[in-house]
């Protein structure tokens, strides 16, 4: 499951009762499914027969049910029925079916008659609507197949299933399998569809869309291929067929198994809770991230659309042919796909340069990791709460992560083969963490396990210390490690621990010189006498690295001839860090910044522009504002300027990028008056319903808003109920309306929240974007205080881990102390999003209090360089 996200990373909630397992006594090996929707009523009916196996005799049977109503419970075993009866427990998410005779052990047919509640909470068998009319449609991950079907909702409980929709005459209905059978009847309104047994699967990867979608066709590698929509939506999903095709046939290509289910099925809803779900044979999406105009989009939505293509295809055999045995190890799944995803791009669109994105993936992760708060990548998860949180940052980036280190480290083949083995071995099966590490070991000859143990079992990321010295005409490389953490006494605490690291130097002009390092302290000796030493080479590594402030800055005055774009990259990443930390000074990373004046490389800018963004928002005073404005202009405007403003047609997707990012901080960050301007008039063209540049139509509209008035803001509001806007271009207006800094505006904007302009899967991160916005912090938090009980009903599965998560963008002690008040009383089971946004707040209050002074002495000091742009 790809997790969707705007204009922030999102957590998903924490919002269930509690989940326990189920006993090991009765196991599923198929289920037959019927099922009946009303479209009009939000109701449907179901029938199920479940071919088990009974381990020994017994008068009850446990499985999963949520928001079931039973109406028939019935067992035949040894030729015998019997009718049973079910007592559930919402506390636990279980119903205990109860027998007067014992059932003897062996194979047995269970029958249950039941209804349930087409639901307006985006889980299970729920309600999607559009502008003319209502949608069935399913989401099971992690635990709401039992809202849809008694079940045994666990990922090891695999079984084969034979779903039956019965649906209206008009429509039709998607699900795993083919259709094999559309008969008329029940009665003259309705017919029948009856689709291909599935392969063996876990329960969260039934998927069913009932209603009047259209598809339009392709194939690649035999395998034919749907890409499907609410009708009106056909022209805009070429893009997505196109890109799934492509991966395709990498995927086919890379895996020792071809592509195992027959067909493909991509299918976007309206309402739609994640980003996209991994079904197997029929993935699920939020129409955002799969239908757009190919023409009027950006470089980076169609590199969006085809990553989460590649992210849920990757999953049909990580995640779906074999699957985590339980949610401990989801990282085998959502880890392995994120790694997954961008190996298709790299092959059939490099223009992207995907591998930059990879560094800022692992950014996201490390930022996570750096917390007291963090976690292991396998983590104790049982209840339905502590699943859902398993959802983060460390299963999908940090997994990555490490399994890019481990690529690096063993060799891209024999890592490929220790993948296809690892399949082979379980496939239509379960696996855990050791499973792949043993297999990797054993393949590679490599000390992979004892490497990833270190990494997948104990929380936080390491910093590498690199210091370098000139010693008979050699280079002496002192190396040692410790733990990494945004608060000093974390580190303190973490001393003593110690991770084993495939560590890689470089020196400027060399190759890399790569070493285990499982020690404390350990010195390598490179040929040469080196200015410095990079420590992370090809940025392969998870972790993170610190120099000196010499040895800091002139990596930045040579970095665009000595190091590669993701080193550079991973370079401002881990500077930042260390400022952050503590370690470094933010005078000292400025400085630094200006050695990245002639940087051309996208990537390497967006994460610069992001510490930019930061320092603009949380630790620039409003009496140094104008003088940050000018450095952000001197440092960034001879790139417009060499640039241009406007797309030309030779321009790389690199450049086009480029330019949004730097046009992007200047009006936002720096103020720059020929930017703003530039943003309106842009803007107003858009409005207007003039053809505008796409690569920069997100970063100038938001520009545009930063600065804009009341009656622009009354024409965001007019563009967005525009029913016939591509998905893309809505959101781009509809988060517009986030970033105006009149606190009025943003108090419209907050209210429309609880009216149905707001889809339920849209409202946290309404306020979340108002949080971030450092005009609406206060406003919106009193919004949502005020309106809880409401939001709460509304945002459903969102409304408590995601909202504690996105506290964390707050830097205010005052508001700090109301989020912990507010959150324990209110949201106790978001324990770990709220201590991870506590601990957010608090890092951002110290570092303020750290850097203030500095950043305004570095300011002065900096005066009249900072003029360009100025008008």
């Amino acid at each position: 499951m790809k997790r969707f996200a705007t204009w922030a990373l999102l957590v998903l909630a924490a919002a269930c009762a509690g989940a326990q397992r189920l006993p090991d006594t009765v196991l599923p090996s198929h289920y037959q499914l019927k099922f009946t929707p009303n479209l009009q009523t939000a109701k449907f009916e179901g029938s199920e027969t479940i071919d088990i196996q009974v381990q020994k005799p017994t008068s009850t049977i446990t499985l999963n049910a949520a928001d079931i109503d039973f109406r028939t419970v019935e067992i035949t075993s040894g030729g015998n029925t019997q009718q049973g009866k079910a007592a559930e427990d919402p506390k636990t998410e279980m119903a205990t079916l109860t027998f007067e005779k014992p059932i003897p052990a062996g194979p047995a047919k269970l029958h249950i008659e039941f209804t349930g509640t087409l639901n307006d909470q985006l889980r299970g068998f729920y309600l999607s609507r559009s502008e003319k009319r209502n949608y069935a449609v399913t989401q099971m991950e992690p635990t709401d197949a039992r809202r849809a079907f008694p079940s045994f909702d666990e990922p090891a409980m695999k079984a084969t299933f034979d779903i039956t929709l019965v649906v209206d005459k008009s429509d039709t209905a998607i699900s795993n399998g083919r259709i094999i059978k559309d008969e008329p009847g029940p009665g003259p309104d309705k017919h029948t569809l009856t689709f291909s047994t599935t392969p063996k699967m876990s329960t969260y990867l039934v998927a069913m869309a009932v209603g009047d979608f259209t598809c339009i066709h392709g194939s690649a590698d035999n395998i034919p291929i749907r890409v499907c929509d609410i009708p009106g939506r056909e022209k805009l999903l070429s893009y997505a067929l196109h890109a799934a095709e492509e991966n395709l046939k990498y995927f086919d290509q890379y895996y020792a198994i071809k592509y195992p289910y027959g067909k493909l099925d991509i299918i976007a809803f309206p309402d739609f809770s994640a980003g996209a779900m991994e079904n197997t044979a029929a993935i699920t999406y939020r129409e955002v991230l799969l239908a757009i105009d190919p023409e009027r989009s950006s470089p980076r939505l169609h590199k969006l659309v085809a990553d989460v293509l590649s992210h849920e295809m990757a999953h049909q055999w990580f995640g779906d042919l074999v699957t985590t045995k339980w949610w401990d190890d989801i990282w085998l799944n959502e880890g392995f796909a994120t790694w997954m995803s961008p190996k298709p791009l790299k092959s059939w669109s490099p223009q992207w340069h995907v591998e930059m994105d990879e560094v800022r993936d692992n950014a996201r992760a490390m930022a996570t990791d750096s917390l007291r708060y963090t976690r292991p990548i396998r983590n104790p998860a049982s209840t339905t709460a502590e699943i859902t949180q398993q959802f983060d940052a460390i299963a999908y980036q940090k997994g990555a992560a490490v399994l890019r280190m481990i690529e690096s480290y063993v060799g891209e083949q024999t890592f490929r083969e220790a993948v296809n083995q690892y399949l082979k071995e379980h496939a239509y099966g379960n696996a855990t963490s050791e499973d792949f590490w043993d297999t990797q070991t054993r393949v590679s000859k490599k000390p992979v396990d004892k490497i990833m143990r270190s990494f997948v079992v104990q929380p936080g990321v390491p910093v590498v210390n690199v210091s370098s010295r000139c010693e008979g005409g050699n280079t002496t490389v002192d190396l040692s490690q410790q733990r990494f953490a945004f608060d000093p006494a974390v580190t303190e605490a973490g001393k003593e621990v110690v991770w084993d690291i495939p560590v890689c130097l470089r020196a400027p002009g060399g190759a890399p010189v790569c070493e285990l390092m499982s020690q404390k302290q350990q010195t390598r000796t490179l040929q040469g006498c080196a200015p410095y030493v990079y420590g992370n080479a090809d940025a392969r590594g998870y972790y993170r690295t610190r120099y000196d402030s010499a040895s800091l800055r002139k990596m930045a005055e040579s970095a665009d001839q000595d190091l590669k774009p993701t080193e550079r990259e991973q370079l401002v990443n881990d500077a930042w860090a260390m400022v952050r930390s503590g370690h470094s000074n933010v005078d000292d990373f400025l400085s630094m910044a200006e050695g990245f004046k002639d940087e051309r490389e996208s990537g390497v800018l967006q994460s610069l522009n992001g510490s930019l963004h930061f320092i603009s928002d949380e630790l620039v005073t409003e009496a140094d504002r104008s003088q940050y404005q000018a450095w952000v202009r001197s440092l960034l405007h001879p790139i417009a300027e060499d640039l241009g403003y406007h797309t030309m047609p030779n321009d790389t997707d690199n450049v086009k990028a480029l330019r949004a990012s730097v046009l992007l901080t200047l009006g936002y960050s720096g103020n720059d008056p020929k930017v703003v301007r530039l943003a309106k008039e842009m803007t107003e063209q858009a409005l207007n319903g003039e053809e505008t540049d796409p690569a920069l139509f997100g970063a100038m509209v938001q520009v545009a808003a930063i600065h804009g008035d009341a009656a622009l803001y009354e024409q965001f509001l007019k563009k967005v109920s525009d029913p016939k806007l591509p998905p893309q271009e809505f959101y781009t207006w509809f988060f517009g309306l986030t970033s105006f800094r009149d606190p009025a505006l943003l108090k419209r904007t907050l209210e429309l929240v609880k009216t149905p302009k707001v889809r339920n899967q849209d409202a946290a991160e309404v306020i979340g974007s108002v949080w971030s916005n450092p005009a609406g912090a206060q406003l919106g938090w009193e919004f949502f205080k005020a309106n809880w009980p409401a939001l709460k009903e509304k945002m459903a599965t969102y409304s408590y881990g995601q909202m504690a998560a996105q506290a964390g963008s707050f830097c205010d002690v005052g508001l700090r102390g109301e989020v912990e008040q507010f959150f324990n009383g209110e949201a106790p089971q978001a324990k770990r999003s709220l201590n991870r946004a506590l601990e957010r707040i608090d890092n951002c209050i110290r570092l303020r209090q750290q850097q203030e002074t500095r950043l305004a002495s570095f300011l002065k000091g900096n005066q009249g360089t900072g003029r360009a742009g100025a008008e």
